[in-house]
């Protein structure tokens, strides 16, 4: 009899500390969450103090490049560059090859749709966004068209003769599997 008691309160410590790992993996996620952000705000205000390349942490290989905001929306969000999968893990990326934003051309934003760019389900046509670049230049972009567009038949337009805005993420907003090949795009033009 001694010999199942004894078995019990290992199954019960093993039960346990699988309890608390669990519990402690659950936390780390939401952690990691906001300890990014504080430190990616801390970037946006070395970088918007002149600070070129300013890394949110030691070892990122991003950078803040501009703020995104949405007042109707609540949304304010720091921009990085570049759109590998480590950078829209943190936040929405600019893709290098597009103009920056506030310049002639098309600046192009991609970002997760569960997370971060989850607000453009509900953008619609006449919204406004903000942009601000690290220099510290404000500029306001209209929403000029929502489309869902096929990755493997369709292309962004980099040069226009005007600055534009496209905010890109994958469609449909609540799939089960990403990475499919349609895409969610919301093109806004600058108004100054």
């Amino acid at each position: 009899m001694r010999g199942v008691c004894k078995g019990g309160y290992w199954v019960v410590a093993a039960l346990l500390c699988l309890g608390f790992w669990q519990f402690g993996h659950g936390a780390y996620i939401p952690a990691k969450a906001w300890l990014a952000q504080e430190l990616m705000q801390r970037a946006w205000d070395r970088a918007s103090a002149g600070e070129d390349r300013a890394a949110p942490w030691p070892w990122a290989d991003t950078w803040p490049v501009a703020r995104l905001t949405a007042e109707a929306r609540g949304v304010d969000l720091i921009i990085l560059a570049g759109g590998s999968g480590r950078t829209l893990a943190f936040g929405p990326g600019h893709l290098s090859a597009s103009a920056m934003p506030g310049d002639i051309g098309n600046a192009i934003i991609g970002g997760h749709r569960d997370t971060h760019f989850q607000f453009l389900r509900t953008v619609e046509v006449g919204d406004l966004f903000g942009i601000e670049p690290t220099n510290g230049e404000r500029h306001v972009y209209q929403v000029v068209g929502v489309d869902i567009v096929d990755s493997r038949k369709g292309s962004l337009v980099l040069d226009t003769n005007v600055a534009m805005l496209s905010l890109v993420t994958c469609y449909p907003f609540d799939a089960l599997e990403a990475g499919g090949p349609l895409r969610y795009v919301v093109t806004a033009r600058m108004l100054f």
